[in-house]
């Protein structure tokens, strides 16, 4: 062979190989990408108008930074405990949101894993920090009451003012109450109507005695949430419950005619919080999701269109909810934190007393 043929052969043999490996590492990158973006985080949240507002709105710029998938599993707090604690030895969830009580039962249960430190904690109400953050607020409201305005309009009522009014006689039947065994809003309902007997949430003897009596006669059921709040306005059958801000804005987004109404007793401040779910498959991406959604980006999505109140407080509200969180800082101002390590310590034995002396 002359040395120009083993030249081409040479520099041939060196194209292929250098072909080969270009095409390996092609592979490993494409493989690489694809195993990036078939990473799914799975969060535990309320269904309805919350999980539409984070798929649509808020998870679609975390899903395109960092190529992962965000799916909710939908359900109450309580669904979502339940789940949490049937799944602790093998974690299906790596971020969930409860209701501040029961955030604070998870994260005794050893169920939550610390809060990764960020920038972003530094941006959040100091008081939306729960316990070392291991676990912290992403949103904020409070549980007051929320009437039937096409009810009260018609008889000529005029918007209740008190947690007492629950208890006036010309609302017999016509009020509803969620469990104060399984929902928040209904337990903020019996506490602050046992503050106003006299109680503290280390002494639920004076509410326990009275309910019945007062508010108990008007109270047509007791429902286990709220989903059935919607049905009931609509019916006529109810026209006074406990509810949220948020919760009212929902419902008058889908042409429910409901309002809100500030008790002058005050309402009781509930928080939604975030925890990164302990010993889950997806650590690190689980962190960056919840520092995310922690963020002023995240939080004035949820503002936007889920009315969600943002715990950052550098979120800039746009014109149309400033009103929003001008009023829900209002509400502030004699709204009442009630005692949650009180609460859970006692909470499976007022659940019995509340099934026996209320509900039966």
């Amino acid at each position: 062979m002359s040395k120009a043929s083993t030249l081409r052969a040479a520099l041939l043999s060196t194209a292929l190989l250098s072909t080969a490996l270009l095409s390996t590492a092609l592979v490993a990158g494409f493989a690489g990408t694809a195993a990036a973006q078939s990473k799914t985080l799975y969060i535990g949240m309320n269904g309805g108008t919350m999980e539409k507002t984070y798929t649509e709105h808020v998870f679609p710029a975390f899903e395109k930074a960092t190529g992962a998938k965000v799916v909710v599993v939908p359900g109450t707090s309580s669904d979502i405990l339940a789940k949490l604690q049937a799944q602790k030895d093998n974690p299906q969830m790596h971020v969930v949101f409860l209701d501040d009580g029961l955030m604070y039962r998870a994260m005794g249960m050893g169920l939550c894993q610390k809060t990764a430190a960020s920038p972003v904690l530094d941006e959040v109400y100091p008081t939306s920090r729960l316990k070392g953050d291991m676990a912290v607020g992403v949103n904020m409201g409070m549980t007051g009451l929320a009437y039937n305005t096409k009810m009260f309009q018609e008889k000529g009522w005029a918007p209740p003012t008190s947690w007492m009014d629950l208890a006036d006689a010309k609302y017999k039947g016509k009020v509803v109450v969620q469990s104060a065994a399984s929902s928040s809003f209904g337990l903020h309902a019996f506490l602050m109507f046992n503050r106003i007997q006299g109680g503290t949430e280390a002494n639920v003897d004076p509410g326990f005695k009275a309910w019945r009596g007062t508010i108990g006669q008007n109270v047509l059921e007791y429902i286990p949430s709220s989903a059935k709040i919607s049905e009931m306005v609509q019916t006529g059958e109810a026209a006074m419950f406990p509810l949220t801000p948020t919760a009212v804005g929902a419902l008058k987004d889908k042409g429910i005619p409901v309002e809100y109404a500030q008790p002058k007793e005050g309402s009781a401040v509930l928080m939604v919080a975030e925890c990164v779910v302990a010993n889950n498959s997806e650590p690190d991406l689980s962190q960056k999701l919840a520092a995310f959604l922690l963020g002023a980006e995240a939080q004035a999505k949820a503002l936007e269109f889920g009315s969600q109140i943002p715990s950052n407080t550098t979120v800039k509200p746009t014109a149309e909810t400033a009103k929003l969180v001008e009023t829900f800082q209002g509400y502030m101002k004699n709204a009442v934190l009630v005692d949650w390590d009180v609460i859970n310590e006692k909470r499976p034995e007022w659940n019995q007393r509340w099934n026996k002396e209320i509900e039966r």
